[in-house]
């Protein structure tokens, strides 16, 4: 049978150890915030760290991969390179390769993209009327990766009981873990 001994070591916590947990709980969360910002600042990239959702970059990269990506301005895309971008009206980012670049004579450059996996290039991804993607629209480029640890990500969306069930517990162990 299940035992719920925390709750005898919340209730003989006085206010002050139950103040402490708490603070201390405050200081993880914002601790794990500024080195969010921290990484953001470092690699010009608005999300430093994605995992990968599907199976498109099969076999350079599979489902629950940990991308480490960057992006400087000033370096130029090229052609083979791996890129995160956003599509207007998706909230998701997409990871897929640079296939063909088309640069204007006024310096602007456009390209268009593929999954490794996929049959056809990814116009039929972009919005309407869209055939080019634009610098403005990259998250970010492939500088490493972690093979398979996003797949915690990966079973918290899909499935949300497991992600409440989890972030309930560290949140008690937390609460409840007198160091």
């Amino acid at each position: 049978m299940l035992s719920l001994d925390f709750l005898d070591d919340v209730r003989r916590m006085n206010k002050r150890q139950l103040y402490y947990q708490v603070l201390n709980f405050g200081m993880i969360v914002s601790s794990a915030l500024m080195i969010w910002k921290g990484l953001m600042v470092v690699t010009g990239s608005e999300s430093p760290i994605v995992v990968v959702l599907s199976g498109s970059m099969e076999p350079a990269f599979h489902r629950g991969d940990l991308l480490f990506l960057t992006n400087r301005i000033e370096e130029p895309i090229r052609v083979g390179e791996i890129v995160v971008f956003r599509i207007e009206g998706r909230e998701i980012p997409i990871v897929h390769r640079v296939l063909k670049i088309h640069e204007k004579q006024n310096g602007d450059i456009k390209f268009l993209t593929k999954g490794d996996n996929n049959a056809v290039d990814d116009r039929g991804l972009y919005r309407q009327g869209q055939h080019w993607l634009e610098k403005k629209d990259v998250v970010g480029r492939a500088r490493g990766f972690v093979p398979y640890i996003g797949i915690v990500t990966i079973l918290m969306n899909d499935y949300p009981k497991f992600k409440y069930t989890v972030l309930f517990l560290l949140g008690l162990f937390v609460l409840v873990h007198r160091e």
